[in-house]
């Protein structure tokens, strides 16, 4: 009887784990619930950036693939800030503040930079070590993609393109 008992929850044990994988595959991970204070002061609740596609830059001052990006990230807002686009610039908790206000102002980046001070935003991104990383959550605040190195801008502009329902590609 033990025999057969172990043979009719089988299937049973299978599709049940197989349903869970597939669910959780289908799952897309939402946006840590964080608010970015930026170096001017302002707070910036990723809550309040839903209806936008939302790029959150981990990057530092003494990167050199950081500070290499930095121009493309800088064209790339100008381009589709206006579609509904946003970048959150966040300079890692080592980085001296005042090094991250003077390339900020230097460089004048457009969009919102914030120094993690306390290292609360890395952390809530799964505790963030290497720049530059990059997160990209769609209007939903669904992660669409995590990079760990340099951002392929022309995969960017193709994703920026489908997301903000725009046909053109400038990649």
């Amino acid at each position: 009887m033990n025999n057969l008992l172990k043979k009719s929850l089988l299937p049973i044990v299978i599709i049940t784990l197989l349903a869970f994988l597939g669910f959780q595959l289908s799952n897309k991970s939402a946006a840590p619930n964080v608010t970015f204070t930026t170096i001017d002061g302002k707070k910036i609740a990723m809550a309040d950036l839903k209806g936008k596609v939302v790029l959150v830059n981990f990057w530092a001052t003494d990167c050199p693939g950081c500070v290499k990006e930095m121009p493309a990230l800088v064209d790339t807002y100008n381009q589709y800030s206006k579609k509904g686009f946003e970048i959150i610039a966040v300079a890692m908790p080592y980085d001296p503040p005042a090094q991250v206000l003077n390339y900020t102002k230097q460089k004048a980046l457009p969009f919102p930079v914030m120094h993690d001070g306390l290292s609360e935003v890395t952390e809530k991104f799964g505790g963030i070590n290497l720049t530059p990383t990059t997160y990209i959550f769609d209007k939903q605040g669904h992660l669409l993609r995590r990079t760990i190195g340099n951002i392929d801008f022309t995969d960017l502009n193709l994703i920026l393109n489908k997301e903000l329902n725009n046909t053109k590609v400038d990649a």
